[in-house]
């Protein structure tokens, strides 16, 4: 499906994904969340792209949800739009063999919020804010808001933005563990795309294997992630990059690693 509601745009051996639907503030309908899709997909069948980056064009990252949509009569149903929309994406999201990376340019509101939370990283701009909007319209969080929030910035900080719908800066989700990196506005995504560059230049196949890691602590015993870790490590271990980076290291140079 092609659609103009996501940029598409490569940078060496990063993929750009930019929302595109700048008169709603990139708020979600069906055609932006299919689209959104199949770009992921795309890019991570794509052998070229190596890292991916999640962003707003313009002022924007996300306003959430198109009420609009939501609201019409002949429009999708609230389960519909999570089980074909929202649901889909995060999965994509946190299964993907490359890192993802949230570019949050501006407001990233309700499902927009979530959408960066389940990224791999999350890069702000200095003109960036957060808010789980959900509660002003008597909705809960989701898109996966409930289970990554708490777990990046602790059970009742989470509990707290969710019921109050209180906006947080760039600099306040930095301090609570959100944010990674703040870049300043106007070389913000020049900034992006040099820390995805740097992150496409490293051993990825490594980095998918401690993304698969890390998903799965979630739910493990200490012991059955030692286990995890066990059949990973030796996974890596048999990668090129990983018999790239000894050579180098023993050799005294800069290792050049190809993601196999």
């Amino acid at each position: 499906m092609k659609s103009n509601t996501i940029k598409i745009e490569n940078r060496g051996a990063v993929a750009i994904l930019s929302l595109n639907r700048p008169e709603v503030f990139h708020s979600f309908n069906r055609e932006m969340s299919h689209a959104l899709l199949e770009a992921l997909s795309a890019a991570e069948e794509d052998n070229n792209i190596r890292a991916i980056i999640i962003t707003g064009s313009g002022k924007a990252f996300s306003a959430g949800q198109d009420l609009t949509e939501a609201t019409a009569v002949d429009g999708p149903t609230i389960e519909n739009i999570l089980n074909e929309h929202y649901n889909p994406l995060v999965r994509s999201i946190r299964s993907m063999n490359k890192p993802i990376i949230a570019a949050v340019n501006g407001i990233a509101a309700g499902a927009g919020a979530n959408l960066a939370l389940c990224c791999d990283i999350i890069l702000a701009s200095n003109q960036s804010s957060f808010i789980q909007a959900f509660s002003k319209i008597g909705l809960i969080p989701d898109t996966g808001g409930t289970f990554f929030l708490p777990r990046m910035i602790g059970f009742h900080r989470a509990m707290a933005y969710m019921m109050t719908a209180e906006k947080m800066n760039a600099q306040e989700a930095k301090d609570c563990g959100l944010v990674f990196k703040i870049f300043d506005d106007q070389n913000f995504l020049e900034e992006c795309i040099g820390f995805a560059t740097n992150l496409a230049n490293m051993p990825t196949r490594a980095l998918a294997l401690t993304k698969k890691a890390l998903n799965i602590s979630f739910s493990n015993t200490m012991d059955q992630q030692l286990g995890v870790e066990l059949l990973l490590q030796i996974e890596a271990s048999q990668t090129h990059d990983f018999k790239e980076g000894i050579e180098a290291f023993l050799q005294k140079r800069k290792p050049n690693f190809i993601g196999k």
